[in-house]
């Protein structure tokens, strides 16, 4: 069986690329593809990839620091790339990889991260962040045509599976069909001994608006008692030191191993954005570490209410205040424990078991609905 394996693009290590390396430790000798590739060497180790196979955009000017603006094209590039060699076809979605052609004798299997969320959903938010009247009046039309094209595309998968219950519920809304959840790998703590914990609340992400960090700034102005360290770095970084107190201290970017030494040493991670999946709040999780989380999205499935974290309602200085005075007040019973049972169910071999039975599935139902179907070997599960 030849296997495909489409992502997006690559240019840096996220959320996306941890499934990449994930699905390419069950593939082993699948062949990547994806619009362009810009990774270093040491990330291409890091998850595992040996060699792509990019489309046009690849040997387009400035595509590597301003690759959004080739959105328009991207539909058009993804189905250039050919496929038709392969058996089965997986395919990394968060933006239009799951618009690959495929034949009626190939298997497709989308696991969506999420619908375009700037074209769908979040379309008026993101152009509001335009302070150019010329870019939001230009980009209307274009995501109109981009919705058209993506909601078209979502019956070429075989199967689409989506990273949590809430991007279901929007693959339901925008496309019409149901997804499976598969949850995302977590890259979940190995540590033999817990650190010793220190006096600081921790948020870390990077640093622009939809994560909502400005809202967790001010609300440490209300808690001046309180020790808040943001760790990341981006393009609010000096707006956020300017209006923070002198109980906010900035890391900026840190290394991974820093990052979970801070999770770790924290007294509980503040998580203010409704993310899809919002992987990092099961990394510090991990660490043992409770997590105060808005009330919405991916983290209503990771973080369990008054066990393993706790909920405020909005994304607003006020809202966060509240909840972390209601953690100090009840901090005691969290248990680091609990924090660690709760993060082991999004472990990547969890993910593995999970994409290998779907896969094998997909094609025993493959099998016996193909009218005359005759076994071959091009549809074994054999070490699938």
């Amino acid at each position: 069986m030849r296997v495909a394996i489409v992502h997006d693009w690559l240019y840096t290590v996220g959320g996306a690329e941890r499934v990449l390396q994930e699905i390419l430790r069950c593939y082993p000798d699948a062949d990547v593809f994806c619009l362009f590739d810009f990774l270093t060497a040491e990330d291409r180790q890091k998850i595992g990839l040996k060699q792509t196979r990019t489309s046009f955009l690849q040997k387009l000017p400035f595509v590597q620091r301003a690759h959004r603006a080739y959105l328009p094209l991207m539909p058009l590039a993804i189905e250039q790339l050919d496929l038709s060699a392969y058996d089965l076809i997986i395919s990394s979605s968060y933006a239009v990889a799951k618009g690959i052609l495929a034949g009626p004798d190939q298997l497709h299997i989308s696991y969506v991260h999420s619908p375009i969320r700037y074209a769908w959903d979040l379309q008026h938010a993101y152009l509001a962040r335009s302070r150019n009247p010329l870019t939001r009046l230009i980009a209307r039309p274009l995501l109109h045509r981009l919705r058209i094209w993506d909601a078209r595309t979502a019956s070429g998968p075989d199967l689409l599976l989506a990273n949590s219950h809430f991007v279901a519920r929007r693959i339901r809304k925008v496309y019409g069909r149901k997804a499976a959840v598969l949850y995302p790998p977590a890259n979940l703590s190995d540590r033999s001994e817990a650190p010793v914990k220190g006096d600081h609340f921790l948020a870390a992400s990077r640093l622009v608006p939809y994560k909502n960090i400005e809202a967790i700034v001010r609300a440490f102005e209300a808690l001046p008692d309180q020790h808040l360290i943001v760790a990341g770095d981006g393009p609010e970084a000096a707006h956020l030191r300017k209006i923070a107190g002198a109980n906010v201290s900035f890391a900026g970017f840190v290394s991974d191993s820093k990052l979970r030494d801070l999770m770790a040493t924290a007294r509980a991670f503040v998580f203010a954005a409704e993310e899809d999946f919002g992987i990092i709040s099961v990394e510090a999780q991990s660490e043992g570490t409770p997590v105060l989380a808005l009330g919405r999205g991916g983290s209503c499935e990771t973080v369990i209410d008054g066990q393993t974290g706790l909920f405020f309602d909005q994304p607003e200085g006020p809202a966060i205040a509240a909840c972390v005075r209601r953690f100090l007040s009840l901090e005691g019973q969290f248990s680091a424990e609990n924090c660690k049972a709760q993060a082991a169910k999004f472990s990547p071999e969890r993910f593995r078991d999970g994409l290998r039975a779907h896969v094998n599935e997909t094609i025993s139902a493959y099998k016996s609905s193909v009218v005359g179907y005759v076994p071959r070997d091009r549809f074994s599960t054999e070490g699938g």
